[in-house]
């Protein structure tokens, strides 16, 4: 890459530049709202058409369009690509939509301008697969090679149900293809965060990104890990999370669960794996402790089980009420949710599964179970063979929940404050 030209340098500063932000989804769509709050104009390209009427309907402010046409980008001085990186059956990175907006943004973009990565991916794609697709659009179009634009990466660092100030606060990392691209993408993102961070490459940036939430799933399992440990000595894994979190210095907490969701914990680890493989160094540490997280729905429904035969009830053909279906309190964010993991589960031992979820109208399992989501109340509560907390979200009403149920097993601590009076009729999972 040459790097970018002088002008369009001059056209951020002055925020006479277009933004095209291919992806308007949970990433996407708030950065698209920054850079349109720092005085640019906006263009967002989604090709799902549910979500571009939802968008449309919102009636975003000031110059922002949404289209599902790429073609767009022809107008625009910038791309910034936000488009999901999923696993594939295998386990392994799935970049197809990447390379699929790399091809857009090298057929349309126009020439001098500069194209952002935030999609989360191993280190080496923004240099190696995304610049080869953005090369192979160039030539669909019999364009020249893209080696005047500016090409950066820059990872997403959203948090869904976070203020909106704390995230234009959190630093904003960026790494170019060589220092007039990285110098073109910092000053892009300071127009519409509050700190950037310059990492001098985009493989720094890209690990760093994959570094934050591997280390947030090892320190995850080790903490699912010392739950099945310590429940099985009868000690609470919270107690002495918040005993050993007393100490000022060389520790720090992490709450157990259920199992991990969202879209970084428990994917990004095996991005980190898979690009460990192929450099020859096995990553045995964070391929254990994803063998431990993706435990955890097992060892939940092993908990309830359990309890419930104490009980003298079966699983089979018992009424489970799961209580929260988005994989975050105070969230209908659905991705990787572990709740429809467990529903599964519970589905195939032959267990009556409702579920209730004020964030959630309905939801579609792995394994394909249609879930609407049912109102929760002391009629239903009382019906439950067991209560299954799984998502802790703050609507729910916990002295109804100790009031009327059963049996609660929790997997987040929410019902600890009814532990005294729920007795035997509190499990912990």
């Amino acid at each position: 890459m040459s790097g970018p030209s002088g002008a369009l340098g001059a056209r951020l500063a002055s925020r006479a530049a277009c933004v095209g932000v291919l992806g308007q989804g949970y990433v996407g769509l708030p950065l698209a709202k920054r850079f349109l709050a720092a005085g640019f104009g906006v263009l967002g390209v989604e090709p799902e058409g549910s979500r571009r009427a939802v968008i449309e309907a919102a009636g975003l402010a000031g110059s922002y369009r949404v289209s599902a046409d790429a073609a767009g980008l022809g107008t625009c001085d910038v791309a910034v690509v936000c488009v999901p990186t999923p696993l594939g059956p295998d386990r392994k990175p799935d970049l197809g939509a990447v390379c699929a907006a790399g091809r857009a943004v090298g057929q349309f973009l126009p020439d001098g301008g500069l194209v952002v990565l935030e999609s989360t991916t191993y280190p080496g794609t923004t240099r190696g697969v995304f610049l080869a697709a953005i090369a192979e659009g160039r030539k669909l179009a019999g364009r020249a090679a893209p080696d005047d634009l500016a090409l950066a990466y820059s990872p997403e660092r959203e948090d869904p149900g976070r203020p909106e100030a704390e995230l234009v606060a959190t630093p904003k990392l960026v790494g170019g293809a060589d220092a007039a691209s990285e110098e073109l993408a910092a000053e892009l993102y300071a127009a519409a965060f509050e700190r950037v961070h310059r990492t001098g490459s985009c493989e720094v940036a890209e690990a760093a990104k994959l570094f934050e939430n591997v280390f947030r799933a090892v320190n995850i399992a080790l903490v699912n890990e010392a739950k099945c440990v310590l429940e099985a000595m009868d000690i609470d894994v919270l107690s002495v999370m918040e005993a050993a979190a007393t100490k000022p210095f060389g520790f720090m907490p992490f709450a157990p669960g259920p199992g991990l969701g969202g879209h970084c914990i428990p994917i990004d680890p095996f991005y980190f794996a898979w690009a460990a493989e192929q450099a020859g160094v096995p990553a045995r540490f964070v391929e254990l402790a994803g063998e431990v997280n993706r435990a955890m729905p097992g060892y939940v429904v092993t908990r309830l089980e359990a309890a419930l035969e104490t009980r003298g009830t079966a699983l089979r053909g018992a009424r489970v009420l799961v209580l929260g279906l988005a994989y975050k309190r105070d969230v209908g964010d659905l991705r990787e949710a572990p709740a429809l993991d467990l529903i599964d589960k519970l589905l195939l031992a032959g267990a009556d599964v409702e579920a209730a979820d004020p964030h959630v109208e309905r939801a579609t399992t792995p394994g394909g179970a249609e879930i609407a989501a049912v109102a929760l109340d002391a009629t239903r509560l009382a019906r439950a063979d067991a209560v299954l907390i799984v998502t802790d979200h703050t609507a729910f009403d916990y002295r109804a929940i100790a009031d009327h149920a059963r049996l609660v097993v929790d997997t987040r601590g929410i019902m600890r404050a009814f532990a005294a009076e729920l007795g035997e009729r509190l499990v912990r999972a």
